[in-house]
């Protein structure tokens, strides 16, 4: 973890969202207070329902709060920016366009009020190298894995160079060897590209093996920040070498403690 960095890049304050319903208003955040530094990787995890993703959303811009304020670089988050860019778990790619179309449409979006086509091309060439979809760059997404479409959606969300990439259990729906790849590959991006993440997840595993801090989220309505656990793990880091770390088993075993014991949920976490 970089330790030169600046402790409210992402700054969260009192921030509570209620959503109107057709039994009432529900609350769904309540006193929300986060500090996110710049290069750090936060993790959010907790039991479905604890507005993890509610979070995430605001931090996007995506949903405004019925109170509180979330600043980026001390401005105020009023609506989505191309600093702020999202993965969700659905990747949303337009399956008429190939993997390059895809992404390229980021890139024009963002880059070309200032560079050619020619410039414009080369980013989409280079963010596509980035994630090793190069070889896939003309194929369409139903002529590729459900991996490979993740790494589309990572690469759209880098083509923007956005300063805060923001994750929303981007590999939930992939089996355990696939997940396992593209959380490392992940782990390379951020360190070469030095952004800001906020991860949402339902794996203990993969918020220990990717986080700096860890923010474990207490059950909804009205949920709020129960704790946040700061993970001192060297990096790189390797997963296998970790599996024997007896500091990476304490901050799983805190975790778990936390959603288990002190949040006991009758859903059964990804552990």
């Amino acid at each position: 973890m970089n330790t030169t960095v600046n402790p409210q890049y992402i700054d969260i304050q009192g921030v509570e969202q209620t959503f109107k319903t057709k039994k009432g208003p529900f609350c769904a955040l309540q006193n929300v207070n986060l500090k996110v530094a710049k290069g750090e990787f936060v993790a959010l995890i907790g039991h479905s329902g604890c507005g993890k993703s509610t979070l995430l959303n605001l931090i996007a811009g995506l949903t405004m709060p019925t109170q509180g304020v979330l600043l980026c670089a001390n401005r105020e988050i009023a609506g989505p920016g191309p600093e702020r860019a999202v993965v969700f778990q659905n990747h949303s790619l337009l399956p008429w366009l190939t993997c390059f179309e895809n992404v390229y449409l980021a890139v024009e979006r963002v880059f070309a009020a200032t560079e050619n086509k020619a410039q414009l091309k080369a980013r989409t060439d280079a963010v596509l190298t980035m994630v090793g979809l190069t070889a896939a760059a003309q194929k369409r997404p139903g002529e590729i894995s459900g991996g490979m479409k993740q790494r589309v959606g990572i690469a759209r969300a880098l083509s923007m160079e956005p300063k805060v990439l923001l994750l929303d259990e981007p590999f939930g729906a992939l089996d355990a060897l696939t997940r396992a790849k593209l959380q490392d590959e992940l782990l390379q991006i951020v360190a070469n590209t030095q952004s800001t993440v906020v991860m949402v997840t339902h794996d203990v595993d993969e918020a220990v093996l990717l986080s700096d801090k860890i923010v474990m989220m207490t059950n909804g309505p009205s949920a709020t920040i129960g704790e946040v656990l700061s993970v001192d793990l060297p990096r790189p880091r390797n997963r296998v070498e970790l599996a024997e770390s007896t500091q990476y088993l304490h901050y799983r075993k805190a975790v778990i403690d936390f959603l288990y014991t002190r949040q006991a949920h009758v859903e059964k976490l990804t552990a």
